[in-house]
């Protein structure tokens, strides 16, 4: 088969895959029940289970790097195996987990790690076979991701409410790891002297001068420019997304249902923010469309920060922004990062940068604790994001400058 043709069915099944890897953030939906359960058979109440998420949303890097290595030296098809295995094996274990300890290992760990090890490795992969069109690749795998997010849960809601929470792990690991591992025989490497024919050299498609090494790439001032952008960019979407729920009944005093319908639409728009920016950076640049996220961020901040019970328009206003510009920053960084620093070596690269992601979902979160708990308000977080989307668009006049 050709493969201008076949690059589509490759993108198709890499979309397959993000969708079943992005169940991690389904964690919200096993978590409540998940605690009753071992709280009853350990006989010790267990209040919270926010380590396993953390510590899951932390060694993604890990293996987002390694799996780099490999993908850029043999092909995606045996990470993808590895890490299909990995995540569908850590996801089966948690419905065996009898202690908490036991679930850090299963679902932190081995769900943890085997989705960085895959996500990585479709994204850059995706973004590798549509240089003409790397903006639009990036972010549709991007957006896959960020879909799973409003499938998984009622699928998973579903199996706890009629089953029970540890079949619901089971059931999913089994069902997601025979998908990663099925989509992995059709997904391969993209050729080192891929070309799409008759593609025309401009900002959004010319990409780098050369193929940069991981330390070649460490040795540019702009790669440093790149990763606290994306740090910027990431902060307030991963400030919110770990504790929309509370944010919405305890600022706004919304109900628990209705809380949960602010999850679904912050989750929905960082799915439709990961498209359409992705696309957008393909006409607009990089640099022309993250000027115009991080205007939106700026606005969002602000609207969440002066919004009251009074103001839930407001509120709604700015947990869409926050969401559709979160995924934006998302969408971009794929493309972006080939764009800047070569294709070859993207898989590593785009590990890397991805550093600056987990900078974001460390200290967002902390920060907002911090804040909350000094003063006894979420608003002065959302006024922390709306300075470092002030931070973010004076990056991007840096980055302008650093270009060519």
């Amino acid at each position: 088969m050709d493969m201008m043709k076949k690059r589509w069915i490759i993108l198709a099944a890499s979309c397959l895959v993000a969708l079943c890897v992005g169940s991690l953030y389904a964690w919200s939906v096993f978590a409540s029940p998940m605690g009753t359960y071992l709280s009853e058979l350990t006989g010790t109440e267990i209040a919270s289970l926010a380590i396993v998420f953390t510590v899951a949303n932390s060694v993604g890097p890990v293996t987002m790097i390694a799996g780099g290595f490999i993908n850029d030296r043999i092909g995606p098809r045996l990470v993808l195996l590895i890490g299909g295995i990995l995540f569908g094996a850590g996801m089966i274990g948690a419905g065996f987990a009898k202690s908490v300890p036991a679930l850090i290992v299963t679902y932190g760990l081995g769900v943890g790690l085997g989705v960085g090890m895959v996500y990585g490795t479709i994204v850059s992969n995706a973004v590798k076979f549509f240089p003409d069109r790397s903006g639009f690749a990036g972010g549709l795998t991007t957006a896959c991701y960020g879909a799973s997010s409003i499938i998984v849960p009622i699928i998973a809601t579903a199996l706890v409410e009629r089953y029970h929470v540890t079949t619901a792990f089971k059931v999913i690991g089994v069902v997601m790891m025979a998908v990663i591992c099925a989509s992995a025989l059709v997904i391969e490497r993209c050729p080192a002297d891929f070309r799409v024919p008759g593609m025309k050299s401009r900002e959004g498609t010319a990409g780098a001068s050369r193929d940069y090494t991981w330390r070649e790439m460490l040795g540019e001032v702009r790669f440093y420019l790149m990763l606290l952008t994306l740090t910027c960019g990431a902060f307030a979407g991963m400030m919110i997304i770990s504790q929309a729920s509370p944010i919405a009944q305890q600022m706004m005093g919304f109900s628990q249902g209705r809380a949960a319908l602010v999850v679904s639409i912050l989750a929905l728009f960082n799915m439709l923010g990961r498209l359409a920016s992705g696309t957008l950076s393909d006409r607009l640049g990089a640099l022309g469309t993250m000027r115009i996220t991080f205007a939106g961020s700026l606005a969002a901040g602000l609207l969440l920060y002066f919004c009251r019970e009074t103001t839930p328009a407001m509120f709604y206003a700015g947990i869409c922004v926050t969401g559709f510009c979160f995924g934006g920053i998302m969408g971009i960084y794929p493309g972006y990062t080939a764009r800047e620093f070569g294709r070859k070596n993207n898989s590593v690269n785009y590990g890397i940068m991805f550093i600056g992601f987990a900078l974001a979902g460390l200290f967002g979160p902390m920060i907002m604790n911090s804040l909350r708990a000094s003063t006894g308000r979420f608003q002065p977080a959302f006024l922390v994001s709306a300075v470092l989307a002030v931070i973010g668009e004076l990056l991007l006049v840096l980055l302008g400058r650093q270009r060519g």
